[in-house]
């Protein structure tokens, strides 16, 4: 089994992403392969998982919480990406240079901004999104190594 810390769940529409801990790519979650109530799978929550290849990247199966999220956990890298987002003005800081985001970072700032910005997209629609900007990202060296 995996771990890692709920990013997002969307208990609507009944599916999520999960950021596993020994990093790589978001695992998408689905509300029928939870085995908690729902409402438990808030963001910054650690949870235990089976990772398979979906369609679309990796999927998760058999979820549980280990510990629940506050939704503002401070110490996660969702937290952190937030607060860097606040200080930096549109991402560019005080001295006019431009914020550099970790890969995860990234992804997970990416991931907030299209379903903020677009409800309706499907996970394999984000997904698919999501890895073409982070190829031109890449590309332009807007991600840290």
């Amino acid at each position: 089994m995996a771990q890692g810390r709920v990013v997002r769940f969307d208990d609507i529409r009944g599916y999520g992403f999960i950021i596993p801990d020994e990093g790589g790519e978001d695992v998408f979650m689905h509300a029928n392969d939870l085995l908690d109530d729902k409402h438990l799978y808030q963001p910054g929550a650690v949870v235990e998982f089976d990772v398979t290849e979906g369609e679309r990247g990796p999927k998760a199966s058999l979820v549980s919480v280990v510990r629940k999220g506050s939704g503002s956990d401070e110490s996660g890298p969702v937290a952190a990406s937030s607060s860097r987002a606040e200080s930096s003005a549109g991402g560019v800081v005080e001295d006019g240079l431009c914020d550099v985001l970790s890969p995860r970072e990234f992804r997970v700032e990416l991931t907030e901004t299209l379903l903020d910005g677009v409800p309706s997209l499907t996970a394999a629609q984000i997904l698919q999104v999501r890895q073409g900007v982070e190829r031109l990202a890449r590309g332009h060296g807007w991600l840290a190594s």
